[in-house]
């Protein structure tokens, strides 16, 4: 039985009212708030990070577009703004598989600072942790935080949940559902190298490139494709950590040590090293998160042993750094008024409401599917209004959906998609006082087009 503390009642200091709260600022946060700001509204963005952009920034996940090749078609909007700032910025170099740039998370915080600061409208608020929602009924009215000054309220009109976790929504009672731990997408740490050889490491590359079905052959690496992706070049890495676990290096049980490198630098820069895939991480258990943040970096450095011994160019190479936290892939999805399906993601699905478009891009639950023919899927606005809770809305990975529309809408670009539609309707939900549900879809597409991002 669980014991329990009575925390005393007390007094919350309302430090802040605004228009537009958007909680969190990862790939569906910050284009929230921007998307708000510019469509007129006064915005709150709340981050409990030091730095905007989450699984860019925070994370370490650089291939915000590696699913982009000639035929794709995308939203554009303030996604696509993200590569093209940090292109201009110097925080961009041309990404291994794809038509798309990866986009350097260290140089990203400062990407992202300039576009806030652009906006008047946006009052950035870093280093407050959510806590708990407002409520006057059924009605979300502001959330108090935790930071180094305690305790504070912040009010407002609407509130967007870009949490990743769906955090607001399952504390304002609203339902969610949570994928089974041991069904869940593996959690994993981004890390960067230094000291690499690039012409060497290249010429390794060339002498033995290895292509989507080299993907297969075990546990997290057997995966469904429709064929066309078998033979495109994919920047694997699997040969290194075989022969370690061979050798002894690496134990025989951490087979699933394999993965992906984004780009290599002439400054000797090996990045986006998404080789960490760990099953069992619940990514709303602290517990559970410390055991993996730990195991996590244990694993890298064996991984980087790997590469030194077995992997042309890499013999004098050392860990540059880790992202901050893991990357959580999968945990509480929201029940929405209209719930994505498999057939929606996989079928080109349409709907009159679409706040967007993203790609006929799966990945995840062992399925790749790259958007090379041309084929996009919709994304209506209902997939954006939790079920009973007003003045509330839910932006990114969180948004409702099965296991296959999971694997496609959770990328970081649809995360974009849903968050840009998400500022929107809250903004003209304040303009015109409607509540969030009865906010008319074709004004939002209209915005949408004002913004630069496609609808349908």
């Amino acid at each position: 039985m669980t014991r329990t503390y009575q925390e005393p009642a007390r007094a919350v200091d309302i430090i802040h009212e605004t228009e537009v709260l958007v909680v969190g600022s990862g790939p569906g946060g910050l284009p929230a708030a921007l998307a708000a700001a510019r469509a007129g509204a006064e915005v709150t963005l709340v981050e409990r990070f030091g730095c905007f952009g989450g699984n860019l920034t925070v994370v370490g996940v650089e291939g915000m577009h590696w699913y982009r090749h000639e035929e794709t078609v995308e939203a554009g909007g303030i996604g696509r703004e993200f590569e093209e700032r940090a292109k201009e910025m110097g925080a961009a170099v041309p990404e291994s598989q794809s038509l798309s740039y990866e986009i350097d998370s260290e140089g990203f915080k400062l990407v992202a600072d300039r576009l806030v600061q652009e906006e008047p409208n946006i009052r950035p608020m870093l280093h407050r942790q959510f806590v708990a929602p407002i409520m006057e009924g059924n009605a979300i009215v502001g959330i108090l935080t935790e930071s180094k000054a305690g305790r504070e309220a912040i009010l407002a009109k609407r509130v967007i949940d870009a949490t990743g976790d769906a955090d607001v929504v399952q504390r304002a009672g609203a339902p969610t559902y949570k994928t089974p731990v041991e069904k869940m997408m593996a959690a994993s740490v981004m890390f960067h190298v230094a000291g690499v050889d690039k012409a060497g490491f290249m010429e390794g590359i060339k002498a033995d490139p290895q292509s989507y079905k080299d993907w297969g052959g075990g546990g997290e690496w057997n995966i469904e494709t429709t064929g066309k992706e078998d033979d495109m070049f994919s920047p694997f890495l699997k040969k290194p950590f075989e022969q370690a676990i061979k050798d002894g290096l690496i134990p025989a049980k951490l087979n699933t040590i394999a993965g992906t490198w984004g780009a290599v630098h002439d400054t000797g820069e090996l990045t986006y090293m998404n080789l960490i895939h760990m099953d069992g991480c619940d990514g709303t258990d602290p517990d559970s998160l410390t055991t993996f943040e730990m195991e996590g970096r244990r694993q890298s450095m064996l991984a980087i042993e790997a590469l030194r011994r077995y992997t042309p160019g890499c013999e004098g190479i050392r860990l540059r750094n880790f992202g901050m936290t893991l990357g959580i892939r999968d945990t509480r999805k929201v029940d929405c008024r209209y719930n994505m399906t498999s057939n929606d993601v996989r079928e080109q699905g349409r709907f009159e409401d679409s706040i967007g478009i993203f790609p006929e891009f799966i990945d995840g639950y062992g399925i790749l599917i790259l958007p090379t023919t041309g084929r996009y899927f919709q994304i209506p606005y209902r997939n954006l209004l939790p079920k009973g809770v007003e003045n509330l809305l839910v932006a990114g990975r969180s948004t409702g959906g099965d296991r296959d529309s999971h694997a496609a809408t959770r990328n970081m670009a649809c995360c974009a998609v849903s968050g840009q539609g998400a500022g929107i309707a809250a903004a003209l939900s304040v303009k015109t006082g409607k509540p969030l549900a009865e906010v008319n879809p074709f004004d939002i597409q209209r915005e949408l087009e004002r913004q630069g991002a496609r609808h349908h």
